[in-house]
């Protein structure tokens, strides 16, 4: 039976969240989803079947630093993104576009593109609509994101609603040379990016635009910026709702745990966020009691798991005291312990999340895990 391009399948509602999957050619993406981040063709300190073995149906590659290094037409040449870091479920590449505007220095923004100085070694780069869909093809993505503007929230509203107004014409654009993709465009998604930063009317304008245009699924994009959770939430009580029912929608770099439950709560159905491999790095876990940080004096003898309530292997075989250990020495086994175990925690959140949606007690899950989870570590 010949696999699906793209099916979106809703099984489950309790209220405005949802419970489905995606079926793509290189596998099932359950929903709502985390997808690990894979900056530079790996997720840190984790092996592939590793990150697989969490309960990851799909990782996320960032475009703007595969462009820079080892370079896309490189990757391709050594047969794609998935064999070259030897992951062979779905990955969604992002656009560029947030990195160029927050990693470059001597930024130039045009209609064409925007023009960037690289953190890496200073060489000028262009990206445009064109080129960071070309990209996505060389690496393979099986989810391609539409490249947009981004402005910080504190914008005027003149200054958003002229980069929303931008981001729509780019996304056209990215329409047209995703459709110009030949064989990948047959195989794989792409994604279209609602801007709008917190205004409801930017935000209904932007996804008429896209809906006009087509996409397979669509993104809110410009949160988690700075904006503090409260607005956060206040514009996904509305902005979901703008975006069609029957095709997924991606909340772009969300989130902390309890930043996903209250958007999962909202109607999203996909998430990405650097969160728990970075906090692994650097000696913080997850727990269903809240986060803790492993370097502290009180756990250097403390036998107990990470989390009593985590079935991940971290958990079943090695001590809060042993992983304080680790990380205060600075071995690097620390760092993929801890990050092992962000990644477990974040996937069994998910299939909690699925398991209360499909079963009509989400709102009973939510408000537990939030007690419990702010008790911020004990």
């Amino acid at each position: 039976m010949t696999k699906p391009r793209f099916d979106f399948t809703i099984h489950a509602t309790d209220g405005k969240a949802r419970s489905g999957e995606v079926a793509m050619r290189r596998g099932t993406i359950r929903t709502p989803a985390f997808m690990p981040v894979g900056t530079a063709a790996t997720v840190k300190g984790m092996k592939p079947g590793d990150v697989r073995a969490s309960g990851a149906d799909i990782i996320l590659g960032n475009t703007y630093h595969l462009m820079l290094r080892p370079g896309a037409e490189r990757v391709a040449r050594l047969g794609g993104l998935h064999g070259f870091m030897g992951w062979d479920r779905p990955i969604l590449t992002d656009s560029g576009g947030y990195q160029v505007m927050s990693l470059s220095d001597l930024t130039t923004r045009s209609e064409d593109g925007v023009t960037f100085k690289s953190h890496l070694d200073g060489t000028r780069h262009t990206l445009s609509p064109e080129r960071s869909i070309e990209i996505q093809r060389l690496l393979g993505s099986d989810i391609v994101m539409a490249f947009d503007e981004l402005v910080p929230t504190t914008s005027t509203r003149e200054v958003q609603a002229a980069a929303m107004a931008r981001s729509m014409r780019w996304a056209k654009r990215s329409r047209a040379a995703f459709d110009a993709g030949g064989e990948h465009a047959e195989g794989a998604a792409l994604f279209g990016i609602q801007q709008g930063a917190l205004d409801p009317r930017l935000r209904g304008e932007s996804a008429g635009a896209l809906i006009e245009i087509g996409f397979d699924g669509y993104a809110v994009g410009g949160l988690a910026v700075g904006e503090g959770q409260e607005a956060m939430f206040a514009c996904l009580d509305f902005a979901p709702g703008q975006l069609p029912e029957d095709k997924p929608r991606y909340l772009m770099g969300v989130g902390k745990p309890d930043d996903i439950v209250g958007a999962v709560e909202r109607g999203i159905d996909m998430f990405d966020c650097v969160l728990p491999t970075r906090s692994g790095r650097t000696g913080q876990a997850f727990t269903r009691a809240g986060p803790i940080n492993i370097r502290n004096a009180k756990f250097g003898e403390d036998s107990g798991p990470l989390d009593p309530a985590c079935a991940c292997p971290v958990c079943a075989t090695w001590s809060r005291a042993y992983l304080h250990h680790l990380v205060r020495a600075g071995e690097m086994l620390g760092a993929m312990l801890m990050t092992e175990h962000n990644l477990y925690f974040y996937q069994a959140l998910m299939a909690d999340l699925r398991a209360a949606i499909v079963e009509g007690r989400l709102k009973t899950f939510a408000d537990a895990f939030r007690t419990g989870y702010m008790n911020k570590g004990q």
